[in-house]
């Protein structure tokens, strides 16, 4: 399944501090939902929080190495059932690709931004926008053939 929030965006070009950036960004795709409140103790902003360390500490602090839940779990100080949900709402928007990795002497399934790398990885998720739009374009005609028969009386 894919899914993203799409929503009306100025590019954010002239903003040099990637922490603003990301979390403009990350709030726009609805990676965190906007107003969001941290549930750590310990966070009190959305950079505190489990969800953007682990997309801006681990992901993109470190794009090539794939991450496995268990260890992610561990240095985020968080439940692997945490990890998995933030974790699956970035492979729903096609961000992340799996792989398998060793962990604690034991192969288990890692992950990390495709391709290790943001830009390439976002062009998957453009495809994927393209075709779910070419769809809903599809269906919107389909619609209104059907209701134009209706009113016609060409049922």
């Amino acid at each position: 399944m894919f899914e993203l929030q799409v929503v009306s965006n100025t590019p954010l070009n002239a903003i040099s501090d990637p922490n603003i950036v990301a979390e403009t960004f990350l709030i726009n795709i609805g990676y965190i939902p906007k107003g969001y409140d941290p549930k750590t103790a310990s966070a009190t902003t959305i950079r505190d929080s489990i969800p953007y360390k682990l997309f801006m500490e681990y992901f993109m602090g470190n794009m090539s190495k794939a991450w496995s839940v268990e260890e992610l779990a561990l240095l985020l100080g968080t439940s692997k059932p945490t990890i998995y949900r933030h974790i699956n709402k970035l492979k729903t928007m096609d961000l992340l690709e799996s792989m398998d990795v060793e962990f604690d002497g034991q192969i288990r399934k890692g992950y990390r931004i495709r391709y290790g790398n943001l830009q390439k990885a976002w062009s998957f998720t453009e495809a994927n926008i393209e075709m779910a739009m070419e769809n809903y374009r599809k269906t919107v005609e389909h619609f209104q053939e059907l209701m134009d028969k209706r009113r016609n009386g060409d049922e």
